[in-house]
């Protein structure tokens, strides 16, 4: 049996599967915490595939059974950061949703390696934005790349979310839910601005088109009909098109325009502690690996180590 055949009756199988009181009542309490909601499907995908896997309602098992369980996808060699988001399922449900105080959580470790991210030279970047045909396409990813934005934060930006004084954005759907303001060059501000008047939408930067848009030859004006914003799918297919027609990397993906963004700042002399304020993260040593990628930085340090010679004897 082949391996697409094999996930195919899994995922059948899964699909088939009755969710049992217990994880019903987890779901509910997942939303009391107000997880995100990629983080609430992730949970409770984890825990059905363990019910899956046992036949039994997942409340029943103990501690050595998902102790088990968790040794048997290491196993079965998944990833260490699938390892990690199954570890984490199971401390929800059993720990905070059963009050389960197992110790077997706190043994649970899957290090990844730390990969440095793929970064584009700005001529690359210009590549690419020359690659995007479609207009909309090619706002939203310059706007990515203008304000170093997650996909997300770009495609659910509303009309009045744009500041004039500045200008700048301000990010209220970001990851963890934490408000922020970035600046909003005045260049993007003027392209966002020509490009809202082609559909004026009365709430959405971004509104979607919908399917079959191309058949349909619908024309932007339309979109002021639309009450979802532009799909991040669509996105992400436009850009593993554009990078092949730009011979970028493979590696390249709608993400590398916001660690451009963060590398090109830094590479401009901008404040380490201000792009991290910019990009939203928690942790400045998040923000810190940037440093490793700059070619200016590298350029200054090999400057500096060749000033460093000893006189010759």
């Amino acid at each position: 049996m082949s391996k697409s055949t094999t996930k195919k009756s899994a995922a059948a199988t899964t699909a088939a599967f009755s969710d049992p009181d217990s994880l019903v009542r987890f779901a509910d309490s997942l939303k009391l915490r107000s997880l995100a909601a990629s983080t609430q499907e992730e949970y409770l995908r984890f825990v059905r595939k363990l019910a899956v896997r046992v036949k039994r309602d997942p409340a029943e098992l103990d501690e050595a059974q998902v102790r088990e369980h968790l040794l048997h996808l290491k196993a079965c060699k998944y990833s260490p950061s699938t390892i990690r988001t199954a570890a984490a399922a199971m401390m929800a449900f059993y720990g905070l949703h059963l009050g389960h105080g197992w110790k077997l959580f706190d043994l649970v470790r899957a290090p990844s390696v730390v990969k440095l991210p793929t970064v584009l030279t700005r001529e690359e970047v210009a590549r690419l934005f020359a690659a995007v045909r479609e207009p909309r396409f090619r706002m939203v990813l310059r706007l990515i790349y203008a304000c170093g934005l997650r996909i997300g934060e770009a495609v659910t930006l509303e009309v009045s979310d744009i500041k004039r004084d500045g200008p700048r954005l301000h990010l209220r759907r970001t990851k963890g839910q934490k408000e922020r303001l970035v600046p909003l060059p005045v260049w993007a501000y003027r392209e966002l601005q020509d490009y809202w008047r082609t559909h004026q939408h009365p709430r959405l930067v971004f509104p979607s088109v919908g399917r079959g848009w191309r058949e349909r030859s619908t024309p932007l004006s339309k979109l002021t009909r639309a009450d979802v914003p532009m799909g991040v799918g669509s996105i992400q297919h436009c850009v593993r098109f554009a990078r092949a027609d730009a011979r970028l990397p493979v590696t390249t993906h709608v993400h590398t325009l916001r660690h451009s963004y963060a590398t090109h700042l830094l590479e401009e002399g901008v404040s380490i502690r201000l792009i991290s304020a910019y990009l939203g993260h928690t942790s400045l040593e998040t923000t810190l690996i940037y440093t490793h990628l700059t070619a200016v930085n590298e350029a200054s340090a090999r400057a500096a180590l060749d000033r460093l010679r000893p006189p010759a004897a």
